[in-house]
């Protein structure tokens, strides 16, 4: 049994047990989090799809962790202008671990 679940504007394939790194949740390591933007069920027999969420139907995960990703260079230069900046940029995701998928 796998969800398409929508967490903060993105789509994720949710299956129980599974780990998903998603952008940066505002809840403390530990924390149980429900998400009840389900866009798809697949269940062994039958497939729910929503229009555009599926009435009745959560995925509940839990906050693992907090990291940031590595550091992405920005660099920009024009040429015969004296002219150069160098900005970084570092990407804050939070990991769920996936608990559970009901469905009504």
């Amino acid at each position: 049994m796998y969800a398409m679940v929508e967490i903060q504007g993105g789509q994720y394939k949710a299956a129980k047990g599974e780990k998903l790194t998603v952008d940066l949740v505002a809840h403390e390591k530990g924390d149980v989090v429900e998400f009840d933007n389900v866009l798809m069920i697949r269940d062994d027999k039958k497939i729910s799809i929503g229009e555009p969420y599926v009435k009745g139907a959560k995925v509940k995960a839990v906050v693992e962790d907090h990291i940031r990703d590595s550091k992405v260079l920005v660099y920009k230069y024009k040429r015969r202008k004296r002219y150069k900046r160098l900005k970084g940029h570092r990407q804050h995701y939070t990991i769920l671990r996936v608990e559970e998928i009901s469905a009504k």
